[in-house]
């Protein structure tokens, strides 16, 4: 994933409201698409609920980002995309999801770095090295499609045969706290003669409409608005489920009550165990 800046530690910068939204946009002219994405709160939940580390926030926000701007092409209800990264480096990678209506879920496989936590921008090669990407979009009990790739723009234009790259950055203090958490995707239309790699934001963390004039997009129009948030589809009476679904002998062997931690969100459920 690139990111056009990297900012780590106290950061006092001022980000324009547009927290927990997808915008669309689109340029008649230029037959360009530009979607623009905010997480911020749901990266900060989840960060705060997986207990991570500054770097580990910093990689889950911009995850989270990606995510959502793949979201938005969802077209079925119950329709969630997900995007999983399995690397070498330390951070092991991470799995995370956007769902139709918007819910945004997900976790790094590492929460903690300490050999890197609190040192400032991190090093990507480092922190991550080699790479695979998998893009998966479902309904429960079907895969609609899955693309793997090194990168985003790589499962774009390989397995979707789109122009289009994506852009992401994410503010993280050395106390955790996400202060932004942002994406842009800018897409050429087939019809459109227009080279992608020519539009590239420089700021995230401006409004709108200035990453348009960056873009030199300036008579964009928005056509879709959606909001985004954090959500998990985990709950007490299904944590009791799984448990429920193992055999007598298994069961009998569990103490009386068992905590079972959600790996997607990191809330933790206390249920009844043993059935003897």
């Amino acid at each position: 994933m690139r990111s056009p800046a990297v900012r780590l530690g106290h950061v006092s910068a001022i980000i324009p409201d547009m927290k927990d939204t997808r915008e669309e946009w689109y340029d008649e002219s230029a037959k360009v698409a530009v979607t623009i994405v905010d997480v911020t709160s749901a990266a900060q939940a989840l960060a705060r609920g997986h207990l991570s580390g500054p770097v580990s926030a910093y990689f889950l926000s911009k995850a989270l980002a990606a995510a959502a701007l793949l979201g938005g092409e969802t077209s079925e209800k119950d329709e969630v995309v997900s995007i999983q990264m399995k690397c070498k480096g330390p951070l092991g990678g991470f799995n995370v999801e956007c769902s139709a209506d918007g819910a945004l879920r997900g976790y790094t496989e590492r929460k903690t770095l300490d050999d890197f936590d609190g040192l400032g921008k991190p090093d990507v090669k480092k922190i991550v090295g080699e790479r695979r990407i998998q893009v998966t979009r479902s309904v429960p009990g079907r895969i609609i499609s899955q693309g793997i790739s090194t990168s985003l723009d790589g499962y774009l234009a390989g397995s979707l045969q789109r122009k289009a790259c994506i852009y992401l950055d994410a503010t993280v203090t050395d106390e955790v706290e996400v202060l932004g958490a942002r994406g842009v995707m800018v897409e050429a239309l087939p019809d459109s003669s227009a080279h992608v790699t020519d539009y590239v934001p420089e700021k995230l963390f401006i409004a709108s409409r200035s990453i348009l004039k960056e873009l030199g997009l300036e008579r964009a129009v928005l056509r879709k608005s959606s909001p985004l948030r954090f959500e998990c589809r985990c709950s007490p009476e299904r944590a009791a489920a799984m448990l429920g679904a193992l055999g007598e002998d298994e069961r009998k062997s569990l103490p009386p009550t068992i905590d079972i931690t959600c790996h997607m969100c990191g809330r933790t459920f206390t249920v009844p165990g043993s059935c003897a």
